[in-house]
């Protein structure tokens, strides 16, 4: 029987589903409690915390894979950095560097380090190429392709999934001890799926081989083909717990609280060469995501 979606959630829901799940510091004590008997005197509040999350951070470093690089949104077969979600500098997709940095900024002070193709066994030298920037803010979205294999068997396990993010976290940590991490979700797959193969074309293309082990022969409803995509669709929900909770136990670190993977994606936010990655306006509203997560203050 397959497991609920969300399983050991920490905090319920995404932004888009009004929650989100952020990693707090310790409660400050003190305050105007009395102070000890006979001293006719009372405590001195204690300092207020340093925030764990600073949502006006001064620079961005982008890593991650073919999404954030804007693979197939502006041309076929092309990465596309300028609009991409995180670091680009389209006006029609408002990425999140400009919406924190402002356009000069953002030209002045993001980086993208993400890869096309990238799995998460990648990530630890992105990070490492990162890091002599010394970001303020670190942005994460991998996963998709540790999914998308030739088929289902190949798909990385999830105790590796899960190492190798370990790996890229402590690689920061050691040299950005401070520095924000915000991780996405790896996008909804099945419904990836469900959506492209209502378009003919879209069918066409994924005969090319993009992500056979949950797109190959998308109107075939047999009870193995069904039981193909239900796995890839448990092993994205399985990626989604690693994420959630490796980045629970930093406290500089905020994940999207599913919420690239509960966004309600239609055609028009897929691209039109691949009906995969996101198009222009699927890059825009990533964007919009990022930014309603990472600008919120407080935690």
């Amino acid at each position: 029987m397959r497991k609920p979606r969300h399983r050991s959630r920490a905090v319920s829901g995404a932004v888009l589903a009004a929650a989100l799940l952020a990693v707090t510091g310790c409660d400050a004590t003190g305050g105007s409690s009395p102070g000890p008997e006979g001293t006719g005197t009372k405590a001195r509040p204690s300092a207020s915390p340093t925030p764990a999350w600073d949502s006006t951070p001064r620079s961005l470093v982008a890593v991650g894979d073919s999404i954030t690089r804007g693979f197939d949104a502006c041309s076929v077969l092309s990465d596309c950095p300028e609009v991409s979600w995180a670091t680009g500098s389209d006006a029609s997709v408002d990425s999140l560097a400009v919406r924190l940095l402002g356009r000069t900024g953002a030209a002045e002070r993001s980086w993208n380090y993400a890869v096309t193709g990238a799995r998460m066994a990648d990530l630890p030298s992105q990070v490492a190429r990162a890091v002599p920037r010394k970001p303020e803010l670190v942005t994460v979205m991998i996963g998709a392709n540790d999914a998308c294999r030739a088929t289902a068997d190949e798909m990385t396990p999830v105790a590796d999934f899960r190492a190798d993010f370990e790996d890229a976290m402590d690689a920061l940590r050691d040299s950005l001890p401070k520095a924000q991490v915000f991780v996405t979700s790896v996008p909804d797959l099945k419904r990836l799926w469900s959506e492209g193969r209502t378009n003919p074309l879209g069918k066409q293309v994924w005969k090319l081989g993009i992500c056979p082990s949950m797109l190959a022969d998308p109107d075939v409803l047999t009870t193995a083909a069904t039981e193909r995509r239900e796995a890839v669709q448990e092993r994205v929900e399985a990626y989604n717990d690693v994420l959630r909770d490796v980045c629970a136990e930093d406290r500089h670190c905020r994940y999207d609280g599913d919420a690239v993977f509960d966004y309600r994606f239609g055609q028009a936010q897929l691209s039109q060469w691949d009906w995969f990655h996101p198009s222009v306006d699927g890059q825009a509203r990533l964007a919009e995501i990022a930014y309603r997560i990472v600008s919120r203050k407080g935690e």
